[in-house]
């Protein structure tokens, strides 16, 4: 039986220029939009220039069927709100939008926003939150609540979501409080791309980007000259993990080579804080055969880094429409 369509939310490479920040993202949203993809990765933290709710407004003003994949993290707002906001969009707009549910940030921005929390306390505030929003936009009753984080009495919240227009959420977490909160909360689980790209896959969602060419070894050179191993950009990436609980960066930092695996499995952008996933590096005809036996153990949504460029997104695209599934 032939997988069904894979959903693709790209996210721009890192960007380290605020005047370039808007145009990248809105470049790549455009395209997104005229080329099958379902919406745009949009984040959120301190260190992000435009606050994603805001961009998710402007991006879904500009486009005609895009579905924004939303950073949230309980941190930066309440429940209500958030769902307040997807309300609204949704009114606005008649799309729904995708919700990327995380707990993490630098540990000193938790500590500047007064934070305390434990890495796993801090789970278990995101599945009540993800509890209390998913209630307050399917419910026509007020809602009450009284858990560990959040209590609500008689909240309500109008007009009520058409089951059409109502998020999914994602978790994006990599420990076992994450994994354990998807679970509970029926939550979409997402994983990073696994080395041996053939075993390991535990979720229907994956974190990777792509680099393709019409044969192997032009993607692989080609792949090489765009993103060049520097140690300056290495210790960027060692002083974030430093400020960092996060489960995945830690995994992927620690005891990792940036060499070009010959199955395609590239670490480096990570490695050298150009990206935030592995990347997966190879033929339109490879990469579209792996995607495809990935949809066939269960994958069903993709968070997709790509390099805001024309050409390079083009190249990307060749590589998802040779699976037959996008």
């Amino acid at each position: 039986m032939m997988p069904a369509r894979l959903r693709i939310f790209p996210a721009i490479s890192r960007n380290r220029d605020p005047k370039k920040y808007v145009g990248e993202l809105m470049r790549v949203a455009e395209f997104a939009d005229h080329n099958g993809f379902e919406g745009i990765l949009l984040f959120e933290g301190n260190d992000v220039f435009v606050e994603p709710w805001a961009m998710a407004q402007h991006i879904m003003a500009a486009t005609k069927r895009s579905s924004p994949l939303i950073a949230v993290n309980p941190v930066y707002m309440h429940p209500f709100t958030a769902a307040k906001f997807v309300s609204s969009l949704a009114q606005l707009y008649g799309r729904k939008v995708y919700l990327n549910m995380i707990t993490g940030t630098a540990i000193s921005d938790l500590q500047g926003l007064g934070d305390q929390q434990s890495h796993a306390d801090r789970y278990i505030r995101l599945g009540e939150f993800v509890t209390l929003v998913r209630q307050l936009l399917a419910n026509p009753r007020p809602v009450n609540v009284s858990g560990r984080f959040y209590r609500a009495s008689n909240l309500q919240l109008r007009p009520r979501l058409p089951p059409e227009l109502m998020p999914e959420f994602l978790v994006a977490g990599q420990s076992d409080a994450a994994q354990r909160v998807a679970e509970e909360t029926g939550c979409i689980k997402m994983q990073m791309l696994p080395p041996d790209l053939d075993r390991g896959l535990g979720a229907s969602g994956m974190n990777f980007g792509i680099f393709a060419r019409e044969s192997s070894e032009e993607a692989r050179r080609g792949a090489k000259a765009r993103f060049r191993d520097d140690p300056d950009d290495r210790e960027l990436l060692a002083l974030t993990v430093e400020n960092s609980d996060s489960v995945w960066k830690r995994r992927l930092y620690e005891g990792q080579s940036g060499e070009l695996a010959a199955n395609g499995y590239w670490l480096l952008p990570y490695l050298t804080f150009q990206a935030d996933c592995p990347y997966l590096v190879g033929s339109y005809a490879e990469i579209g055969a792996r995607l495809k036996e990935f949809a066939a153990k269960g994958l069903t949504t993709v968070m997709l880094d790509m390099v805001a460029d024309g050409s390079e997104m083009r190249h990307v695209c060749k590589a998802l429409k040779a699976s037959g599934i996008f």
